[in-house]
Protein backbone atom coordinates (compact mmCIF):
# COMPACT_ATOMS: atom_id res chain seq x y z
CA UNK A 1 0.00 0.00 0.00
CA UNK A 2 2.93 2.47 0.90
CA UNK A 3 4.10 1.96 -2.64
CA UNK A 4 1.32 2.27 -4.22
CA UNK A 5 0.74 5.60 -2.95
CA UNK A 6 4.37 6.77 -3.10
CA UNK A 7 3.77 5.87 -7.15
CA UNK A 8 0.48 7.97 -6.97
CA UNK A 9 2.44 10.67 -5.46
CA UNK A 10 5.29 11.02 -8.23
CA UNK A 11 2.64 10.53 -11.15
CA UNK A 12 0.51 13.30 -9.70
CA UNK A 13 0.90 17.13 -11.77
CA UNK A 14 2.38 19.54 -9.00
CA UNK A 15 0.90 22.98 -9.73
CA UNK A 16 3.29 25.69 -10.17
CA UNK A 17 3.95 28.10 -7.58
CA UNK A 18 2.98 31.66 -7.65
CA UNK A 19 5.84 33.99 -8.24
CA UNK A 20 5.97 36.35 -6.02
CA UNK A 21 5.97 40.05 -6.96
CA UNK A 22 9.60 40.53 -6.41
CA UNK A 23 10.65 44.56 -6.80
CA UNK A 24 12.72 45.14 -10.12
CA UNK A 25 15.70 47.26 -10.38
CA UNK A 26 13.62 50.05 -11.77
CA UNK A 27 11.99 49.99 -8.52
CA UNK A 28 15.16 50.05 -6.56
CA UNK A 29 16.13 53.39 -8.63
CA UNK A 30 13.10 55.15 -8.15
CA UNK A 31 12.99 54.27 -4.28
CA UNK A 32 16.58 55.67 -3.78
CA UNK A 33 15.96 58.50 -5.89
CA UNK A 34 12.69 59.51 -3.82
CA UNK A 35 14.89 58.92 -0.86
CA UNK A 36 18.04 61.11 -1.73
CA UNK A 37 15.53 63.73 -3.46
CA UNK A 38 12.24 64.00 -0.85
CA UNK A 39 12.54 66.20 2.01
CA UNK A 40 12.54 63.72 4.89
CA UNK A 41 12.08 64.37 8.88
CA UNK A 42 13.63 62.60 12.27
CA UNK A 43 11.00 61.32 14.91
CA UNK A 44 10.13 58.68 17.26
CA UNK A 45 8.24 55.44 16.04
CA UNK A 46 8.14 53.13 18.54
CA UNK A 47 10.69 54.28 20.86
CA UNK A 48 13.01 54.62 17.45
CA UNK A 49 14.32 57.23 15.86
CA UNK A 50 13.11 56.99 11.69
CA UNK A 51 13.01 59.08 8.95
CA UNK A 52 9.94 59.98 7.38
CA UNK A 53 8.07 62.33 4.22
CA UNK A 54 4.90 62.86 3.62
CA UNK A 55 3.02 61.46 0.72
CA UNK A 56 2.28 65.30 -1.53
CA UNK A 57 6.20 66.06 -1.49
CA UNK A 58 7.30 62.91 -2.57
CA UNK A 59 4.31 63.10 -5.76
CA UNK A 60 6.08 66.62 -6.49
CA UNK A 61 9.31 65.14 -6.81
CA UNK A 62 8.59 62.41 -8.89
CA UNK A 63 6.38 64.09 -11.16
CA UNK A 64 9.38 66.62 -11.79
CA UNK A 65 11.83 63.38 -12.54
CA UNK A 66 13.00 62.16 -15.39
CA UNK A 67 10.11 59.46 -15.20
CA UNK A 68 7.65 61.54 -16.00
CA UNK A 69 9.42 63.43 -19.19
CA UNK A 70 10.05 61.52 -22.63
CA UNK A 71 8.27 59.56 -25.29
CA UNK A 72 6.44 57.31 -23.16
CA UNK A 73 6.91 58.59 -19.71
CA UNK A 74 6.07 56.11 -16.66
CA UNK A 75 4.06 59.38 -14.55
CA UNK A 76 1.44 61.08 -16.04
CA UNK A 77 -0.66 62.71 -13.34
CA UNK A 78 -0.45 62.83 -9.41
CA UNK A 79 -3.09 59.59 -9.79
CA UNK A 80 -0.42 57.40 -11.31
CA UNK A 81 2.29 58.54 -9.06
CA UNK A 82 -0.13 57.47 -6.52
CA UNK A 83 -0.59 54.07 -7.99
CA UNK A 84 3.12 53.69 -8.11
CA UNK A 85 3.57 54.64 -4.51
CA UNK A 86 1.10 51.60 -3.57
CA UNK A 87 3.20 49.32 -5.08
CA UNK A 88 6.35 50.06 -3.35
CA UNK A 89 4.17 50.38 -0.12
CA UNK A 90 3.58 46.75 -0.86
CA UNK A 91 6.81 45.91 -1.45
CA UNK A 92 7.56 47.02 1.82
CA UNK A 93 9.83 50.08 0.45
CA UNK A 94 7.75 52.34 3.06
CA UNK A 95 4.88 51.75 5.18
CA UNK A 96 2.12 54.59 6.40
CA UNK A 97 1.82 56.32 9.58
CA UNK A 98 0.02 58.23 11.45
CA UNK A 99 1.14 61.95 13.19
CA UNK A 100 0.34 62.26 17.19
CA UNK A 101 0.82 65.19 19.05
CA UNK A 102 3.89 64.93 21.37
CA UNK A 103 2.31 66.60 24.96
CA UNK A 104 3.84 67.76 28.04
CA UNK A 105 3.27 63.90 30.03
CA UNK A 106 5.39 62.25 26.91
CA UNK A 107 8.56 64.27 27.88
CA UNK A 108 11.15 63.35 29.77
CA UNK A 109 11.65 65.24 33.04
CA UNK A 110 14.98 67.16 31.89
CA UNK A 111 13.41 67.53 28.32
CA UNK A 112 10.44 69.67 30.34
CA UNK A 113 12.59 71.55 32.02
CA UNK A 114 14.49 72.48 28.93
CA UNK A 115 11.24 73.11 26.74
CA UNK A 116 9.92 75.69 30.06
CA UNK A 117 13.53 77.26 30.12
CA UNK A 118 13.35 77.61 26.44
CA UNK A 119 10.31 79.38 26.77
CA UNK A 120 10.83 81.88 28.98
CA UNK A 121 14.17 82.90 27.40
CA UNK A 122 11.58 83.25 24.26
CA UNK A 123 9.13 85.25 26.00
CA UNK A 124 11.80 87.30 27.70
CA UNK A 125 13.30 88.13 24.40
CA UNK A 126 9.64 89.56 23.45
CA UNK A 127 8.89 91.69 26.07
CA UNK A 128 12.34 93.26 25.27
CA UNK A 129 11.15 93.57 21.51
CA UNK A 130 8.57 95.16 22.20
CA UNK A 131 9.10 97.56 24.67
CA UNK A 132 11.96 98.68 22.27
CA UNK A 133 9.41 98.85 19.45
CA UNK A 134 7.13 101.52 21.65
CA UNK A 135 9.94 103.43 22.57
CA UNK A 136 11.05 104.04 19.00
CA UNK A 137 7.68 104.82 17.64
CA UNK A 138 7.37 107.47 20.43
CA UNK A 139 9.78 109.20 19.67
CA UNK A 140 9.26 108.98 16.34
CA UNK A 141 5.62 110.03 16.57
CA UNK A 142 3.55 107.12 13.97
CA UNK A 143 2.43 105.60 17.06
CA UNK A 144 -0.28 103.66 15.85
CA UNK A 145 0.79 101.93 12.30
CA UNK A 146 4.11 100.71 13.92
CA UNK A 147 2.37 99.54 16.73
CA UNK A 148 -0.21 97.91 14.12
CA UNK A 149 3.26 96.31 12.08
CA UNK A 150 4.68 94.86 15.29
CA UNK A 151 1.90 93.41 16.45
CA UNK A 152 1.38 91.48 12.67
CA UNK A 153 5.30 90.43 12.80
CA UNK A 154 4.90 88.99 16.05
CA UNK A 155 1.60 86.93 15.50
CA UNK A 156 3.64 86.21 11.97
CA UNK A 157 6.89 84.73 14.25
CA UNK A 158 4.48 83.24 16.48
CA UNK A 159 2.38 80.92 13.98
CA UNK A 160 6.05 80.18 12.83
CA UNK A 161 7.33 79.13 16.21
CA UNK A 162 4.07 77.15 17.06
CA UNK A 163 5.18 73.98 15.02
CA UNK A 164 4.24 71.03 17.21
CA UNK A 165 6.37 68.33 17.72
CA UNK A 166 5.28 64.62 16.66
CA UNK A 167 5.51 61.05 17.14
CA UNK A 168 4.31 58.59 15.03
CA UNK A 169 2.46 55.57 15.41
CA UNK A 170 1.18 52.50 13.22
CA UNK A 171 -1.60 52.82 10.96
CA UNK A 172 -4.26 50.55 10.53
CA UNK A 173 -4.99 51.15 6.91
CA UNK A 174 -1.37 50.76 4.67
CA UNK A 175 -2.95 52.46 1.66
CA UNK A 176 -0.72 55.79 -0.07
CA UNK A 177 -2.98 58.54 -0.40
CA UNK A 178 -2.02 62.06 -1.72
CA UNK A 179 -2.16 64.51 1.07
CA UNK A 180 -0.13 65.24 4.30
CA UNK A 181 0.44 61.55 5.91
CA UNK A 182 3.51 60.23 7.02
CA UNK A 183 5.28 57.74 5.64
CA UNK A 184 8.72 56.30 7.27
CA UNK A 185 11.59 54.34 5.20
CA UNK A 186 12.34 51.21 5.86
CA UNK A 187 14.59 50.98 2.48
CA UNK A 188 17.75 51.84 3.70
CA UNK A 189 20.30 51.00 0.89
CA UNK A 190 24.13 50.71 1.60
CA UNK A 191 26.35 53.79 0.20
CA UNK A 192 29.20 53.26 -2.22
CA UNK A 193 31.60 54.39 0.37
CA UNK A 194 30.48 51.45 2.55
CA UNK A 195 31.81 49.13 0.24
CA UNK A 196 35.38 51.25 -0.09
CA UNK A 197 36.09 51.34 3.29
CA UNK A 198 35.34 47.62 4.24
CA UNK A 199 37.97 46.65 1.05
CA UNK A 200 40.27 48.81 2.55
CA UNK A 201 40.08 47.51 6.15
CA UNK A 202 40.73 43.98 4.73
CA UNK A 203 43.45 44.94 2.28
CA UNK A 204 44.82 47.13 5.50
CA UNK A 205 44.69 43.39 7.30
CA UNK A 206 46.50 41.59 4.99
CA UNK A 207 49.07 44.23 4.36
CA UNK A 208 50.10 44.18 8.34
CA UNK A 209 49.89 39.88 8.18
CA UNK A 210 52.77 40.32 5.48
CA UNK A 211 54.76 42.97 7.43
CA UNK A 212 57.65 40.57 7.04
CA UNK A 213 57.85 40.99 3.36
CA UNK A 214 57.85 44.67 3.42
CA UNK A 215 60.76 46.45 1.90
CA UNK A 216 63.31 47.26 4.95
CA UNK A 217 62.77 51.02 4.43
CA UNK A 218 59.13 51.15 4.47
CA UNK A 219 59.86 48.67 7.89
CA UNK A 220 61.88 51.13 9.27
CA UNK A 221 59.68 53.70 8.91
CA UNK A 222 56.78 52.12 10.37
CA UNK A 223 58.87 51.17 13.33
CA UNK A 224 59.87 55.20 13.95
CA UNK A 225 56.37 56.11 13.88
CA UNK A 226 54.90 53.55 16.32
CA UNK A 227 57.62 54.19 18.65
CA UNK A 228 56.05 58.35 17.88
CA UNK A 229 52.83 57.29 18.84
CA UNK A 230 53.77 55.05 21.86
CA UNK A 231 56.12 58.06 22.94
CA UNK A 232 52.96 60.58 22.79
CA UNK A 233 50.63 58.04 24.20
CA UNK A 234 53.27 58.54 27.00
CA UNK A 235 53.75 61.90 27.35
CA UNK A 236 49.90 62.18 27.66
CA UNK A 237 49.73 59.90 30.69
CA UNK A 238 52.81 61.23 32.75
CA UNK A 239 51.44 64.99 32.16
CA UNK A 240 47.98 63.52 33.67
CA UNK A 241 49.91 62.34 36.64
CA UNK A 242 52.19 65.63 37.05
CA UNK A 243 49.03 67.60 37.08
CA UNK A 244 47.36 65.39 39.45
CA UNK A 245 50.40 65.01 41.97
CA UNK A 246 51.11 69.03 41.98
CA UNK A 247 47.76 69.55 42.89
CA UNK A 248 48.27 67.54 45.74
CA UNK A 249 51.15 69.01 46.83
CA UNK A 250 49.99 72.29 46.71
CA UNK A 251 46.63 71.24 48.31
CA UNK A 252 48.60 69.59 51.34
CA UNK A 253 51.11 72.03 51.99
CA UNK A 254 48.18 75.17 51.90
CA UNK A 255 45.58 72.97 53.77
CA UNK A 256 43.26 72.71 51.32
CA UNK A 257 43.35 76.43 50.54
CA UNK A 258 44.54 76.40 47.34
CA UNK A 259 44.05 74.64 44.40
CA UNK A 260 45.99 74.96 40.95
CA UNK A 261 45.19 72.61 38.26
CA UNK A 262 47.81 72.36 35.24
CA UNK A 263 45.99 71.68 31.57
CA UNK A 264 42.32 71.54 33.36
CA UNK A 265 40.90 69.69 30.33
CA UNK A 266 43.51 67.73 29.67
CA UNK A 267 40.85 64.89 30.80
CA UNK A 268 37.96 66.65 29.39
CA UNK A 269 35.73 65.16 27.09
CA UNK A 270 36.55 68.53 24.88
CA UNK A 271 38.43 68.51 21.21
CA UNK A 272 42.34 67.85 21.15
CA UNK A 273 43.57 71.43 20.75
CA UNK A 274 40.82 72.69 23.32
CA UNK A 275 41.95 69.71 25.88
CA UNK A 276 45.74 71.88 26.24
CA UNK A 277 44.12 75.32 26.70
CA UNK A 278 43.49 76.99 29.19
CA UNK A 279 47.47 76.22 31.01
CA UNK A 280 46.07 76.28 34.53
CA UNK A 281 43.30 76.94 36.85
CA UNK A 282 43.84 78.68 40.05
CA UNK A 283 41.06 78.84 42.76
CA UNK A 284 41.63 79.97 46.36
CA UNK A 285 39.77 78.29 48.96
CA UNK A 286 39.70 80.15 52.24
CA UNK A 287 37.62 81.20 55.24
CA UNK A 288 36.62 83.80 52.88
CA UNK A 289 35.17 81.06 50.26
CA UNK A 290 32.59 78.99 53.21
CA UNK A 291 31.58 82.39 54.00
CA UNK A 292 30.51 83.31 50.70
CA UNK A 293 28.93 79.80 50.33
CA UNK A 294 27.14 80.44 53.18
CA UNK A 295 25.44 83.75 52.03
CA UNK A 296 24.49 82.25 48.82
CA UNK A 297 22.73 79.50 50.93
CA UNK A 298 21.07 81.76 53.34
CA UNK A 299 18.80 85.04 53.05
CA UNK A 300 19.27 87.83 54.67
CA UNK A 301 16.29 88.09 57.52
CA UNK A 302 16.01 91.68 59.08
CA UNK A 303 12.36 92.21 61.33
CA UNK A 304 10.95 95.34 60.91
CA UNK A 305 10.75 96.60 64.08
CA UNK A 306 14.49 96.92 63.99
CA UNK A 307 14.44 98.42 60.23
CA UNK A 308 12.04 100.93 61.61
CA UNK A 309 14.41 102.10 64.81
CA UNK A 310 17.32 102.36 62.25
CA UNK A 311 15.21 104.64 59.94
CA UNK A 312 13.98 106.83 63.22
CA UNK A 313 17.48 107.11 64.36
CA UNK A 314 18.30 108.20 60.84
CA UNK A 315 15.45 110.92 60.70
CA UNK A 316 16.62 111.81 64.41
CA UNK A 317 20.31 112.38 63.68
CA UNK A 318 19.12 114.50 60.31
CA UNK A 319 17.20 116.69 62.19
CA UNK A 320 19.42 117.54 65.45
CA UNK A 321 22.29 118.25 61.96
CA UNK A 322 19.63 120.41 60.37
CA UNK A 323 18.70 122.68 63.80
CA UNK A 324 21.86 124.61 63.07
CA UNK A 325 22.80 124.96 66.63
CA UNK A 326 25.73 122.75 66.23
CA UNK A 327 25.52 121.57 69.70
CA UNK A 328 25.05 118.66 71.28
CA UNK A 329 21.87 118.75 72.91
CA UNK A 330 21.01 116.95 76.34
CA UNK A 331 17.69 116.05 75.70
CA UNK A 332 16.86 112.71 73.58
CA UNK A 333 14.95 112.75 70.56
CA UNK A 334 11.73 111.09 70.59
CA UNK A 335 11.62 108.22 68.26
CA UNK A 336 8.61 107.08 66.68
CA UNK A 337 8.44 103.96 68.53
CA UNK A 338 8.29 105.95 71.30
CA UNK A 339 5.42 108.44 70.57
CA UNK A 340 3.54 105.53 69.88
CA UNK A 341 3.59 104.09 73.21
CA UNK A 342 2.61 107.67 74.56
CA UNK A 343 -0.11 108.19 72.79
CA UNK A 344 -1.51 104.61 73.15
CA UNK A 345 -0.81 105.18 77.23
CA UNK A 346 -2.58 108.66 77.18
CA UNK A 347 -6.00 106.66 75.40
CA UNK A 348 -5.64 103.61 77.62
CA UNK A 349 -6.02 106.39 80.46
CA UNK A 350 -8.64 108.23 78.43
CA UNK A 351 -10.52 105.25 78.18
CA UNK A 352 -9.95 103.87 81.81
CA UNK A 353 -11.13 107.45 83.10
CA UNK A 354 -14.67 106.85 80.49
CA UNK A 355 -15.18 103.23 81.80
CA UNK A 356 -14.92 104.71 86.12
CA UNK A 357 -17.31 107.23 85.10
CA UNK A 358 -20.31 104.81 83.32
CA UNK A 359 -19.42 101.63 85.28
CA UNK A 360 -19.69 101.27 89.01
CA UNK A 361 -16.89 99.17 90.86
CA UNK A 362 -16.99 95.71 91.83
CA UNK A 363 -15.34 94.06 95.35
CA UNK A 364 -14.79 90.99 96.05
CA UNK A 365 -16.13 90.22 99.52
CA UNK A 366 -16.23 87.64 102.15
CA UNK A 367 -19.29 85.76 103.09
CA UNK A 368 -18.99 86.39 107.24
CA UNK A 369 -18.37 90.14 106.20
CA UNK A 370 -21.46 90.00 104.30
CA UNK A 371 -23.29 88.71 107.33
CA UNK A 372 -21.79 91.38 109.65
CA UNK A 373 -22.54 94.23 107.42
CA UNK A 374 -26.38 93.12 107.06
CA UNK A 375 -26.73 92.56 110.72
CA UNK A 376 -25.36 96.03 111.41
CA UNK A 377 -27.09 97.16 108.95
CA UNK A 378 -30.26 95.70 110.39
CA UNK A 379 -29.38 97.35 113.92
CA UNK A 380 -29.15 100.59 112.55
CA UNK A 381 -32.36 100.87 111.07
CA UNK A 382 -33.82 99.34 114.24
CA UNK A 383 -32.25 102.70 115.77
CA UNK A 384 -33.59 104.79 113.07
CA UNK A 385 -37.17 103.31 113.95
CA UNK A 386 -37.38 103.95 117.21
CA UNK A 387 -35.55 107.59 117.32
CA UNK A 388 -38.97 108.28 114.78
CA UNK A 389 -41.27 106.91 116.64
CA UNK A 390 -39.77 108.80 119.72
CA UNK A 391 -40.05 111.84 117.82
CA UNK A 392 -43.62 111.03 116.52
CA UNK A 393 -44.80 110.88 120.23
CA UNK A 394 -42.98 114.31 121.12
CA UNK A 395 -44.96 116.05 118.73
CA UNK A 396 -48.37 114.92 119.42
CA UNK A 397 -46.99 115.70 123.56
CA UNK A 398 -46.55 119.09 121.72
CA UNK A 399 -49.40 119.32 119.98
CA UNK A 400 -51.52 117.74 123.17
CA UNK A 401 -50.07 120.98 125.50
CA UNK A 402 -51.34 123.25 123.21
CA UNK A 403 -54.35 122.68 122.82
CA UNK A 404 -55.09 122.75 126.63
CA UNK A 405 -53.50 126.14 126.37
CA UNK A 406 -55.84 127.14 123.94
Amino acid sequence: MSTQKKLKKKGQDVPAETAKDEPSKLDYSIASYMKKHTPTKRTKFLHHQVNYFTASKAIEVLLDSQWATGKQPLFTDRQSVVDYCNRLLTAKFFHRAKKIAVTDKDLKPKELKKKRERELREKNKKEKEVKKKKTESKDDGNDSKKEEDAHNEDEHDENKKKKKKIKLDMHLEQVFVDGNDAYIWMYDPVPFWYYVAGAGCLLAAVAICLFPLWPPSVRVGVYYLSVAAAGFLGFILSLAVIRFVVFLIIWVLSMGRHHLWLLPNLTEDVGFFASFWPLYHYEYRGADFDRKKSKKGKKKVVLPSAEAEDDDNKRSEKEALNDGSGWETEERIETDAERHDECSGSNRSNSDTETDQHSQPFEMVDKNDLEENTDHNDEEDDSEQKQDQTGDEDQQEESDARNEDT
